[in-house]
């Protein structure tokens, strides 16, 4: 049943009691004022430093059809990504999700396309409960799988399970075909498991949770290898990733005492979406509005990051306990952030210092990037080619769960909303 016109117009006309503030203008304004006074480095509160520029700090941008012709910076690109069923209940208690890893190639590389990591996380209150959780191979040998015990979590079951899921599959994928990329690694989301680090901030309960229990800090310490291995093979690794949501910049200026700024972005992905925006104010019937230019790609320069999640890997932190065989600041976050007008999104690009401090290698990953992004009009192609490789299907779910409910001799623990939705659906 769709909304009666009389009930739109209801809810449209809520929208003129909403003084929104300060006029665009006033914000692009804004904007340039925190990147030429703010980010060059950006201090927090307590006088860290919680980013700064790898180099000299800039504005460019690139013809949309000029990069997506010229000489690629690396002859061959492997893409990697893991997709997931979603937690999943029942009514004997056990709370499970199954991850699996995939990696693509362009050129193809068939043996790597068939290739598949696969694990699944199992939580239940039930003591008795037991997994084997060694490694085993299926599929000829070409694909590999394990499950995983998490300890009681009751409030947290469904975001632990799917968390150590998705990032054990990924970065036991990444480091059992590690040997196997040539010129360039792109992982389909940050260079390091963000949701996991994200849980010391959360609830006390996580927290004990990183520090007690071994799972998070294997999983940290697989990614942190991974780093070493490229870099000993001197291998570049980067993280695409689609949906920034980070608040450093933003948060770090709300909280500096010494400053009188009202930060007007929800988050740093706003705030980089008005600085890279290309366009001028042009003549219209009600007065005048803003053009966005859309024939080229602007980016940022490289940043170093140590606010946040990106802290414990950074020259400040403790890495979750884990021991860093190279320099710390090897290990660093950097990003650099790339704004496509097509279709008005922004993404962050992320490498380890230990590539991104040779001026030669960040300007070949920036142009790679770039051209990706110009050719595919979106994510990279291989990265793209991952996520399909590594996707479980709607059907495919149903389907798994119907196989668990029959393994445990139990059903989903379902609700109304899926119900609904499989009605839907």
């Amino acid at each position: 049943m769709t909304l009666d016109p009389v009930h739109f117009d209801g809810i449209a006309q809520l929208a003129r009691r909403i003084d929104h503030g300060a006029d665009e203008r006033d914000r692009r304004a804004f904007a340039e004022t925190v990147w030429t006074e703010f980010l060059d480095p950006l201090i927090d509160r307590d006088g860290r430093t919680v980013l700064e520029p790898v180099d000299e700090r800039h504005r460019r941008h690139v013809d949309c059809e000029d990069v997506a012709l010229r000489d690629r910076s690396f002859a061959s690109e492997h893409g990697l990504d893991a997709g997931t069923i979603n937690p999943t209940t029942f009514k004997n208690g056990l709370v499970i999700d199954i991850a699996q890893a995939a990696m693509a190639a362009t050129p193809s590389d068939l043996d790597r396309h068939r290739s598949r990591t696969t694990v699944m996380t199992v939580h239940s209150n039930d003591e008795t409960m037991t997994v084997d959780e060694s490694w085993g191979k299926f599929d000829e040998g070409y694909s590999r799988s394990r499950a995983v015990k998490i300890p009681p979590l009751p409030r947290f079951a469904e975001g632990v399970v799917h968390a150590l899921a998705l990032y054990l599959a990924e970065s036991k994928h990444a480091l059992e075909n590690a040997d196997a990329v040539d010129d360039l690694l792109v992982l389909d989301g940050p260079i390091y498991p963000r949701g996991l680090l994200r849980w010391a901030d959360q609830h006390p309960d996580l927290a004990d949770f990183l520090l007690e229990d071994p799972r998070p800090t294997t999983v940290l310490e697989n990614y942190v290898r991974l780093v070493e291995r490229f870099v000993e093979r001197d291998v570049p690794l980067v993280g695409f990733v689609k949906n920034p949501a980070t608040r450093v910049i933003t948060r770090t200026l709300k909280n500096k005492r010494d400053v009188d700024v009202a930060t007007p972005w929800n988050d740093d992905a706003a705030l980089f979406t008005r600085l890279l925006e290309r366009g001028e104010y042009v003549d219209d019937v009600d007065g005048q509005r803003w053009e966005r230019h859309t024939s080229a790609l602007t980016y940022t320069n490289w940043f170093r990051s140590r606010g946040g999640v990106d802290r414990p890997l950074s020259v400040e932190g403790d890495a979750l306990g884990v021991e860093r065989d190279l320099s710390l600041e090897s290990y660093e976050v950097t990003f650099f952030v790339v704004y496509d007008p097509r279709d008005d999104l922004v993404y962050r690009i992320e490498a380890p210092y230990a590539f991104t401090r040779e001026p030669e290698t960040r300007r070949a990953v920036t142009m790679q990037v770039l051209q990706d992004v110009a050719v595919a009009h979106g994510p990279p192609t291989v990265v793209e080619k991952a996520d399909e490789l590594a996707k479980i299907s709607r059907s495919e779910k149903a389907s798994l769960r119907e196989t668990l409910e029959t393994q445990f001799d139990t059903s989903r623990d379902r609700t109304y909303d899926d119900h609904r939705w499989d009605e839907e659906y």
